[in-house]
């Protein structure tokens, strides 16, 4: 999945669409900076993309929880 593919998703009625799509977006996100996928030549240091990585990774582990906790398919 590509962000463009959320947008639909981000400006539904429904939480729990927006709730998926805002964790798929982060997914993705998360991605990009652990290959090292990024639309631009960053200028701070490698271990600024570090520190975010594993603040997206925890925020990830915390929406996957409150899914399964509120009843929001993933799949």
């Amino acid at each position: 999945m590509e962000l463009r593919n959320t947008v639909g998703m981000m400006n539904s009625s429904d939480y729990k669409e927006r709730f998926k799509a805002e964790l798929n977006q982060l997914a993705i996100r998360l991605e990009e900076l652990d290959k090292g996928q990024l639309a631009f030549l960053p200028t701070c240091p490698r271990s600024t993309y570090d520190m975010q990585f594993t603040a997206r990774d925890f925020c990830l582990a915390m929406l996957k929880a409150r899914a399964v906790m509120e009843g929001i398919d993933l799949e």
